[in-house]
């Protein structure tokens, strides 16, 4: 796992691996699979309780209009489209059915990490298709139903078994919701009071296992109880305390469940099926992406991001492996037809991060071929150019944007607001605000929004490729216009500044400075000296707030290791070639490192002068790039990074 991380692979196809090369039809150790598969039905199970953790409800219902039709339409047309095409081609109904449930699947895992480190995951198409790829997950449970049914029932009495089948589904959810409405709630309440993280563990591995046992026992799928219960807390204020305690025991089952699904993988089979899985992993990508992306622009959301929305989603998904076990236990489908359909999905899933990360570029090659406006086409509202002048331009009028917009507006500085969120923008205008459902990273949209006349230009979202695709024009057409771009942290703000951002405001960084100067203040630092601190900083372009420690979690905070600024600490041994020389003499600045402390005696010296006596047991603090630190290192005499760390 560690190789597969590091390479920034998908966790389960490493998984998906170690069960090929323990399962019994590789040379090697072979673990039981019984054993295995008993203990991995758990993965499933305490994946569906998560999944309903975040589906209450009151979720469901607000999402009825957008998610349940396009996700339900998705996951319908895809099924029903490859079960007829393979039907058509003589495999057998109930099989054909399946393997279309299966390609219907796409990796959330896949899908939110790739967009993650892209960037584009607050992205209009990147939350669609996140928003989407959960809801399939949803869908998988009718599935998780109706497969062991099909298994049982003869062709005649399908129907009638489908039917009782519904009818035990219907019983099992007023059940589990009659005791999560009124005493599960409670329940919780009681165990919290205890103040005892082991209760609480205990008590949520109670909950989850009691419902998936109430399904069992009428004859369904331990999954959906899981699932009923997991929604039935989503609604209470413990939902979040559940997920991070329920997490870790998911995510080692489910490794294990990817662990038995990859001991079904018969690699002897690999040499005769490789055509047909290449084939029906480029069948999947195909059928999804044009699905999707029909479907999303049926919902009139414009073509590009209904393309790419596509694109994120044709990508095959981890629960459809769980469908052909299931399958594969109740005797619907044969061995050699589930290993064509498992490799086909192993394929999609290696290809997709790649189709994934040039969804963009794809896109704008592919529309830049129309020669029709593109504000026609996309039904976009734009304002009148030659009405504006001397204005504010805002992209994005999100949660920055509309107080941005409210600050504009007690100043009577005139602005306009592009966003292409229709309901946003139903209601701002509504409410009377200066809002146009437009596309702000088309060129055509910025001329007619008066961008030669304005004063100053502020991206609020927080699309990164939408944003480096406004300043490449702006830059070009509008050199002479101030640009403020909003940026979650510091990651990109290097790239927006040489792509023609006049500033880049980072909202963790500005949140840290807030932090610290409401500390300062209650602790009666004088306002300003405060303020003189403020300024200093975003003068030096956050310096000090650049100047951290990244640990083992920098990642989880948006930090790229391999390029952000750290601080790095180096203990001076006494065969250090340093010892007895001024610090001026390293040169730092000319590799571009800066010494930030020194520490002597155990007493911190901030920013030590040139003329500095370098000693034995001194620590210098220096701040600069991995690859700059690497190159000092070697000649202050210090071990391999880390090795001379200092709390």
């Amino acid at each position: 796992m560690l190789v597969f991380q590091r390479l920034r692979i998908p966790p389960s196809l490493g998984y998906l691996l170690v069960g090929v090369l323990l399962g019994s039809h590789t040379a090697g150790p072979v673990l039981e699979e019984h054993y295995i598969k008993l203990i991995a039905e758990f993965g499933i199970v305490f994946l569906l309780f998560t999944i309903g953790l975040s589906f209450s409800l009151s979720q469901i219902y607000a999402l009825r209009h957008l998610i349940l039709g396009l996700g339900t339409a998705q996951v319908a047309l895809t099924t029903a489209v490859v079960a007829l095409l393979l039907w058509a081609m003589g495999m057998p109904g109930i099989a054909a059915f399946v393997i279309g449930a299966v390609f219907a699947q796409s990796s959330t895992t896949i899908i939110s990490k790739q967009l993650a480190e892209q960037g584009e995951e607050q992205t209009r198409h990147g939350k669609l298709g996140t928003t989407l790829s959960v809801f399939q997950d949803i869908t998988a449970v009718p599935f998780v139903i109706i497969i062991p049914v099909l298994g049982i029932a003869a062709a005649q009495e399908v129907a009638g078994a489908l039917g009782i089948a519904l009818v035990k589904a219907l019983a099992a959810f007023a059940i589990v919701f009659l005791v999560g409405r009124y005493l599960l709630r409670p329940f919780f309440h009681m165990v919290s009071e205890q103040r005892s993280a082991e209760l609480f563990t205990l008590t949520v591995l109670f909950v989850s296992l009691i419902a998936a046992w109430t399904t069992m026992s009428l004859g369904l799928s331990m999954a959906f109880g899981a699932f009923l219960a997991g929604m039935m807390l989503g609604e209470t204020e413990f939902r979040h305390q559940v997920d991070s305690t329920v997490r870790p025991f998911r995510d080692v089952l489910l490794g294990l469940f990817f662990v038995s699904i990859g001991m079904l993988l018969d690699p002897a089979l690999l040499p005769d099926i490789w055509l047909e899985a290449l084939l029906g992993a480029c069948a999947l990508l195909l059928i999804k992406l044009l699905l999707v992306t029909a479907i999303v622009r049926w919902a009139k959301i414009d073509s590009p991001t209904a393309f790419r929305t596509g694109m994120v989603l044709a990508v095959g998904g981890e629960f459809g492996f769980a469908l052909l076990a299931i399958a594969l236990d109740a005797k619907v489908i044969a061995v050699l037809p589930a290993q064509i359909a498992l490799t086909a999905v192993l394929f999609s899933m290696i290809l997709a991060p790649f189709l994934i990360r040039f969804n963009q570029p794809l896109a704008t090659w592919l529309f830049s071929l129309r020669n029709r406006s593109p504000i026609a086409e996309q039904g976009q509202e734009v304002p009148e150019g030659h009405h504006l002048n001397h204005h504010v331009i805002v992209c994005g009028y999100g949660r920055i944007g509309q107080i941005v917009g409210h600050f504009l507006e007690n100043e009577h500085i005139p602005y306009i607001a592009l966003d292409m969120d229709a309901k946003r923008v139903k209601d701002a205008r509504l409410s009377g605000e200066p809002v146009f459902f437009a596309d702000s990273a088309d060129p055509s949209v910025l001329e007619a929004a008066g961008a030669g006349k304005a004063r100053l230009l502020l991206i609020g979202h927080d699309d990164l490729s939408a944003a480096l695709k406004t300043l490449a024009y702006l830059k070009r057409h509008h050199p002479k216009l101030p640009i403020m771009v909003r940026t979650r942290d510091e990651t990109h703000v290097e790239e927006l500044r040489t792509a023609g951002a006049t500033e880049v405001i980072p909202e963790t960084l500005e949140a840290g400075m807030m932090m610290a100067s409401h500390a300062m203040l209650s602790l009666r630092v004088p306002l300003h000296k405060v303020a003189s601190y403020i300024q200093q900083q975003r003068t030096s372009r956050y310096q000090m707030l650049r100047e951290l420690f990244p640990g083992t979690t920098a990642s989880l905070e948006g930090l790229d290791e391999q390029k952000a600024d750290r601080l790095y600490p180096v203990q001076l041994q006494a065969e250090s070639p340093v010892i007895g020389k001024r610090l001026a003499e390293l040169d730092l600045a000319s590799r571009g490192v800066i010494a930030t402390v020194l520490v002597r005696d155990g007493k911190r010296s901030l920013s030590p002068g040139p003329d500095t006596l370098l000693q034995t047991g001194d620590v210098l603090v220096l701040f600069g790039t991995p690859d700059e630190l690497e190159q000092i290192r070697w000649q202050l005499g210090a071990g391999q990074p880390g090795s001379t760390m200092v709390s």
